[in-house]
């Protein structure tokens, strides 16, 4: 497999051994003393070992501070890594969590307050107005999509809420997407990964928003999801099934510029009150909430159905979905992974207030949120 070169929305490259283009991309930049931002299980894996030996030449420092949900006292955290390294770059390494906190160390690095001042939605939302230092990422799951994404979602310490930090100037310079890095997942890590990719892919194919252009990314990264998911779970090492399941993540990233809809605000609520996985969280609510959907939008059923080859057209759709998540392991309702019905005022309040329905193809009211969560238990 080569090495492809392309730009949408950044410099990408994609393929076996692109991780080791990184030592070269960075002294190219005139970088020499990088911070590799990553989370704590990788943080202890021969993954990353082998990743660090190949930058040669760099004086190298690594945060693995990040786990779980990632707060925004982990963002902080990692810029005092930043300026005790007397870093001039940032590597994000791993999955849409370490990602994250990576895309915002060197703004809380370079600039004056908490990172919660430049969430989007802040009263007195603070601007960036200095340089930021050169970032580069390289995903190890396929699920968020996070290396190609303007935004960092980090929860909040204390009340766990997800807040966003919005802007294109936290975008990567240089995007190193090598789906040998994902070949070390756990089958639970990549089925819930996946489903986090097909599930970005989907829900922007299905807002209504206006976006041609993100909605032909959208089927197509369904396609190429829904034809290698079950291939990439039950064959770890299936490197096609790996670039396959990496590449559909990245184009579901790329899509939701268009927006997303109400299985990523009940999943956001999960996630905020359960400490769900996100791409598990929203495993277990696609269903239900597309079921519900299927009225407003029948026609994008149908098309749906056809870019993933499901007999039967749209009506079959969900059906399908579901029994796709079986076979890739992901059963039962909320209530197999610890929701309760106890759990279901919060999780209305927070999904209400969750911008990502404002998007959905059928409006969502707390009543109808109150349905869509106990049905899905």
């Amino acid at each position: 497999m080569t090495i492809t070169s392309f730009s949408f929305p950044t410099a990408i490259k994609f393929g076996i051994g692109a991780r080791k283009l990184v030592a070269d991309h960075l002294r190219e930049q005139g970088c020499k003393r990088p911070l590799i931002v990553t989370d704590k299980a990788l943080g202890a894996l021969p993954v990353l070992t082998e990743f660090r030996s190949l930058l040669t030449g760099l004086d190298v420092a690594v945060y693995s501070g990040v786990f779980g949900n990632p707060t925004c006292s982990q963002v902080m955290d990692g810029a005092a890594a930043f300026k005790t390294h007397y870093a001039d770059c940032v590597i994000g390494f791993g999955g849409g969590a370490a990602l994250d906190v990576a895309k915002i160390v060197g703004l809380a690095a370079t600039h004056d307050g908490d990172i919660l001042e430049y969430v989007w939605d802040h009263p007195q939302v603070r601007s960036i107005t200095n340089a930021l230092p050169y970032f580069v990422a390289l995903p190890t799951t396929s699920g968020t999509g996070s290396e190609v994404g303007r935004s960092s979602v980090v929860s909040e310490n204390d009340t766990h809420l997800k807040r966003v930090v919005f802007s294109p100037k936290i975008l990567a310079k240089c995007v190193f997407a090598d789906p040998e890095l994902t070949v070390g997942l756990p089958a639970s890590v990549t089925a819930a990964t996946g489903m986090d990719a097909l599930t970005h892919n989907i829900e922007s194919y299905l807002s209504p928003a206006y976006h041609p252009l993100c909605d032909g990314i959208a089927l197509e990264g369904t396609r190429i999801a829904a034809a290698a998911l079950v291939t990439a779970v039950n064959e770890p090492n299936n490197l096609q099934a790996r670039s396959d399941m990496m590449m559909a993540s990245m184009m579901g990233a790329i899509a939701f510029q268009k927006d997303l809809g109400a299985v990523h605000s009940c999943a956001h609520a999960l996630g905020a009150a359960c400490d769900l996985h996100h791409g598990l969280a929203n495993a277990l609510m696609i269903d239900t909430v597309l079921a519900w959907n299927f009225e407003a939008i029948p026609e994008k059923f149908d098309e749906l159905a056809h870019v993933c080859k499901v007999p039967g057209g749209g009506r079959a759709f969900v059906p399908w979905l579901k029994a796709l998540k079986a076979t890739v392991g992901i059963e039962g309702g909320l209530a197999s992974h610890g929701v309760t019905p106890a759990h279901v005022p919060r999780l209305v309040d927070i999904a209400s207030k969750d911008i990502c329905h404002q998007t959905n193809p059928r409006p969502c009211s707390s009543a109808d949120f109150e349905r869509l969560f106990l049905a899905a238990m």
